[in-house]
């Protein structure tokens, strides 16, 4: 699915995103990854919330989010207890949805000014529930 065709400022945008990958600009990411306004961290070792541990996420605050949305595959994946308590601790909003709805969301609060990171699992990753 295209989200833009244009780049909408002065930041990293996500130009589209399919079951094959994520678009971001004119490179195309077919791991998980780390994005902000302003930085890509390919290659993010978390393909699946199951496999979750705490030290996965510190790439992310390290970015100094005010909320991060992660992008769980191809649906929505309630995270377990002690994943969102790693945000409510250090005061980081978290918004969890489906990849493709992450990505869009993204987009958005990025061309707003927001202090947004997005963590985006890809949607091949994942298995249907």
């Amino acid at each position: 699915m295209d989200l833009t065709l244009q780049r909408p400022g002065d930041h990293l945008y996500i130009r589209a995103v399919s079951g094959q990958g994520i678009q971001i600009g004119e490179h195309w990411y077919l791991t998980s990854l780390i994005l902000s306004a302003d930085r890509l961290i390919p290659d993010w070792s978390l393909d699946r919330v199951e496999n979750y541990h705490a030290a996965l996420l510190e790439p992310i605050f390290n970015l100094g989010p005010d909320v991060v949305l992660l992008g769980t595959g191809t649906s929505q994946h309630f995270l377990p207890p002690e994943f969102m308590m790693e945000f409510y601790q250090r005061g980081v909003g978290v918004e969890v949805m489906s990849t493709d709805a992450a990505c869009r969301t993204f987009n958005v609060l990025v061309s707003e000014g927001r202090r947004v990171v997005a963590a985006l699992m890809q949607s091949r990753a994942n298995p249907s529930p």
